[in-house]
């Protein structure tokens, strides 16, 4: 009797791999939320202040968008999405909240001539120095003379009967409260240094020198807008451009400052020289 074949059945081996239990995947969902925070971030970053409102005011009270009011631990918004504009502005000083009336006007005026009056040697100067009340607001004029009343010849240099001058007009102009522009005159006389200073220069150097003086004296910094050299393009006495008269320094006080948009934005007060 022959025998039984023997089958032998052999186990493929198995070769075990490491553990990974799924720990990538979430650190992948990990890795999503956070750029897809990230990106929202970003994106609320660069809306409109009012979409920013509104997103605060959602999440306030999320009621807003008819859903079930929250009942979370944030507060709520007894409005929802708040109309927030800018904040109101501050409402001016008294004294600035109407423009500078033509009484007024004529009043600082009247009151400039008075003090001035008392200057000593002021007789002497009372032909240079023109007050002209306009509807505009007011001008003040330092008319020079062929001597040299208020600058050394050819130079910013305030001669002292110019600084008692001026800090008399600064200390009253500061109780109108109205924007303060000053300008420099020449007259058409060339004026050229070896290093380029000419007439441009000079004008602008004389209307800096009076502001100087004249915040020195009691002038309020803060309403002075502009100082300008104008050379000799606005002259005083138009048929002679070697005049002396057009050497001067002009002292505007704005009175409509809504209104004051002619000159660089600003000045408002008429411009037409004196006569």
């Amino acid at each position: 009797m022959s025998k039984a074949p023997v089958i032998i059945v052999r186990k493929a081996r198995h070769v075990a791999h490491g553990h990974h239990g799924g720990a990538w995947k979430v650190a992948f969902a990990d890795f999503m939320t956070a750029m897809m925070a990230f990106f929202l971030v970003l994106w609320i970053v660069g809306q409109s202040k009012a979409t920013k409102a509104g997103l605060a005011g959602y999440f306030r009270d999320p009621g807003v968008l008819e859903h079930e009011r929250s009942t979370g631990i944030l507060p709520g918004a007894t409005a929802g999405i708040a109309n927030e504009g800018p904040p109101p502005a501050a409402a001016p000083p008294k004294d600035q909240q109407d423009d500078l009336d033509q009484a007024s006007i004529e009043k600082s005026a009247q009151r400039i001539r008075e003090m001035l009056s008392k200057l000593p040697d002021f007789d002497k100067l009372k032909g240079q120095i023109e007050i002209q009340a306009t509807p505009d607001g007011m001008r003040i004029e330092l008319i020079d003379s062929n001597d040299g009343t208020f600058f050394d010849s050819a130079s910013a240099q305030l001669k002292p009967a110019t600084e008692k001058i001026l800090g008399v007009i600064g200390h009253e102009l500061t109780t109108l409260h109205r924007p303060v522009v000053l300008e420099g005159h020449t007259d058409s006389r060339p004026y050229n240094k070896s290093d380029g200073y000419t007439n441009w220069e000079l004008s602008a150097d004389r209307a800096n020198a009076a502001r100087r003086q004249m915040e020195r004296t009691g002038l309020d910094p803060q309403i002075v807008r502009a100082v300008r050299g104008l050379a000799d393009r606005e002259l005083a006495n138009t048929k002679d451009p070697f005049d002396a008269r057009n050497r001067r320094v002009s002292i505007l006080v704005v009175a409509h400052p809504a209104a004051a948009i002619r000159v660089a934005g600003l000045d408002a007060v008429s411009r037409t020289p004196p006569k």
